[in-house]
């Protein structure tokens, strides 16, 4: 048995706590859980411009004033809370470029740093944070699954293991998702 075995069921354990209602549960979990959100938080920031005023502090405070308003969230595993988690994160990022863009006409959009592993154009490192939420949205609309292999592997980092266990597929069906997804997304994104 690993050492993080134990912390992972804990984090289950409370999590179906907090699913049962237990206000205090979600306050046993934040610590058990910040410094995987800081990470989260780091690299979801890492991928912005340089001069990106949204902190990692300020980017899980906000996630956080988003989780903890789930009510009926039937949570299942840590893997499924870090999901939600990235997603809320990735909304409110979207949300942020999308005010500061409002804010001036032309203003310039946000770019998001693209990892190795989801690099749309082999000549292109950065694509616009709004127009990868859109070509996400348009995916979700075509394959849901696809999707959500997007959003816990790019935004959370899951690994495809822990991505196949919070989807309830084989870890197979996950790479093939994850293949075809980003083949879509190189495809939409370079159109």
């Amino acid at each position: 048995m690993s050492g993080t075995e134990p912390k992972t069921r804990e984090i289950t354990q409370i999590l179906h706590e907090w699913s049962e209602g237990k206000r205090e549960a979600f306050d046993k979990l934040m610590p058990l859980v910040y410094d995987e959100l800081h990470r989260q938080a780091a690299r979801y920031l890492r991928r912005e411009r340089a001069n990106h005023t949204l902190q990692t502090t300020a980017l899980i405070n906000e996630a956080y004033l988003k989780l903890i308003d789930q009510k009926e969230i039937a949570w299942e595993s840590r893997t499924h809370f870090f999901a939600l988690a990235a997603n809320a994160m990735r909304q409110i990022l979207v949300d942020y470029a999308r005010k500061k863009y409002s804010q001036k006409r032309g203003g310039e959009l946000e770019k998001l740093q693209l990892d190795e592993s989801l690099t749309v154009a082999a000549d292109e490192k950065t694509v616009d944070l709004i127009a990868l939420d859109e070509v996400l949205t348009k995916l979700e609309e075509i394959d849901e699954q696809q999707a959500k292999v997007v959003e816990l592997r790019y935004f959370s980092g899951l690994s495809l293991e822990e991505t196949a266990e919070a989807l309830h597929i084989s870890r197979s069906t996950a790479a093939r998702e994850w293949a075809m997804a980003r083949a879509w997304l190189h495809r939409e994104l370079t159109r």
